[in-house]
């Protein structure tokens, strides 16, 4: 159960910090926002260390290392399948990806959820579909656009495999690992292509927000791994996208589309189904 609560509570801090990443987005150019969101959930991870501590090893870095190499590229990856794509087929095809790789590789290595578990996690993906559904945007897309996508959610999907692997008495060391790659990947980026890093007019609050709520769930995450199976821990955190919609519906009076609350209604189901079983 504790596994349950920290993953679900994962996954309404993720959509959170996504929804302040995208309101930051309209203040400023992708590349700062992201940068400097990396740079803020680095500086909380610093601080937190002395709070969870654990044991520094090669391994816990290494490891913590591939992890943020692996969740970057999947993020630009992500935004080049939307640059050459449209979001109704991009969004979908990327969030079910990075949600089933973990699942796959947890039932893999030796997870076995009971039956009622498993019915939340097939319920969870297709909840993840519905709720990435943008119908507002034109329909179409090519074939190397969904290609992109599929990349990029096992780039997300990594993300999560890899920092399960480090060794549970590490602390907070891996985090310090995928922060520090995904960081410096970034600032490479912004170096090799010219661009400037300087944030839009008032955006800095919000992306220093949306990078340390990014980096709370990246702990909640890592906690409830640690107390649960990566199938059902990763599967719930993968619900993400459904907070986000909610919170876009509250604040900023979005329309849901019926499909969409579909999509809500489903993720509360596969949470209820997980957690019971």
């Amino acid at each position: 159960m504790t596994a349950v609560v920290l993953a679900t509570a994962c996954a309404l801090v993720y959509g959170t910090a996504d929804f302040l990443g995208g309101l930051a987005t309209r203040r400023s150019r992708v590349l700062p926002v992201v940068a400097l969101s990396q740079t803020a959930g680095l500086a909380l991870i610093l601080a937190l260390l002395p709070l969870l501590p654990g044991a520094l090893s090669g391994q816990a870095l290494l490891w913590g290392l591939g992890a943020g190499l692996a969740g970057a590229g999947g993020l630009v990856l992500f935004y080049r399948a939307l640059a050459t794509g449209v979001m109704s087929v991009v969004a979908p095809v990327a969030a079910v990806t990075s949600a089933a790789l973990p699942v796959l590789f947890g039932l893999a290595t030796g997870d076995r959820p009971e039956p009622m578990a498993l019915a939340g996690v097939a319920l969870a993906l297709g909840a993840v579909l519905l709720v990435s559904q943008d119908r507002s945007a034109a329909r179409g897309g090519s074939f190397a656009s969904v290609l992109v996508a599929l990349a990029a959610g096992a780039g997300f999907g990594g993300f999560f495999v890899l920092l399960a692997m480090a060794p549970d008495g590490s602390g907070l060391w891996p985090l310090v690992g995928a922060r520090l790659s995904s960081v410096t990947l970034v600032a490479l980026i912004a170096v090799t292509t010219g661009r400037a890093l300087r944030p839009g007019r008032g955006a800095l609050p919000v992306i220093a927000a949306a990078g340390m709520l990014d980096m709370a769930a990246n702990v909640l995450y890592l906690l409830a791994q640690r107390q649960g199976m990566l199938s059902l821990v990763a599967v719930l955190v993968s619900l993400y996208p459904a907070s986000t919609l909610l919170l876009a519906r509250q604040v900023l009076g979005e329309r849901l589309h019926p499909i969409q609350i579909t999509g809500v209604a489903c993720a509360l189901g596969a949470v209820a189904l997980i957690a019971v079983a």
